[in-house]
């Protein structure tokens, strides 16, 4: 493998590589000339949808493969991208599984953000959501569709979309920081 230094994105204290750069490393990676990344709908309805990601070498011999589940209730931007998303994830897993990106873990940064924001649903029910909102005043001005875009805004690293929020609705950092913890 050559030198290349993947960015990554820093969640709980831990360096995960991000699936456009596991991307970009084996699309322009000599030795992965003439290889493949190819996806396969296995399961699709209205509420989920699960991938099989598959990269074959330049003979066609499949060296690694990933999958990847995601539910249409997840999350706000599940709401219209369940499918896109679940190929982007299924990808991610096929190049870590490939070798790619896993210096620290094999989930990219998205798969990390993504559970722990499931975690928080799953687990911030009735009597979690009043201890935050007692704690810190701001966040009772956020409404639920507000902090569902800042989250995925965040998880998409789509930091200009997120500065934006916090200005526009007066929210520091810290409090971003406490809804995603």
């Amino acid at each position: 493998m050559s030198n290349y230094k993947f960015k990554t994105t820093n969640i709980k204290g831990k360096e995960y590589v991000e699936v456009n750069e596991r991307i970009k490393f084996f699309r322009q990676e000599d030795q992965y000339k003439g290889w493949c990344l190819s996806s396969e709908v296995i399961h699709l309805d209205d509420a989920s949808c699960v991938i099989k990601a598959t990269i074959c070498d330049e003979n066609g011999v499949t060296k690694a493969t990933g999958f990847a589940q995601e539910d249409k209730s997840s999350s706000y931007i599940n709401k219209t991208s369940y499918v896109e998303n679940c190929e982007t994830s299924a990808w991610g897993r096929a190049l870590a599984n490939l070798g790619i990106g896993i210096d620290t873990s094999i989930a990219s940064s998205n798969e990390v953000a993504i559970a722990i924001a499931k975690q928080n649903t799953k687990g911030s029910n009735a009597a979690a959501a009043p201890k935050k909102a007692a704690a810190k005043p701001e966040l009772k001005e956020l409404t639920d569709d507000i902090k569902a875009k800042m989250i995925d805004a965040v998880k998409a690293g789509r930091r200009d979309s997120v500065e934006s929020a916090l200005t526009k609705y007066k929210v520091s950092k810290e409090v971003v920081k406490e809804i995603l913890a």
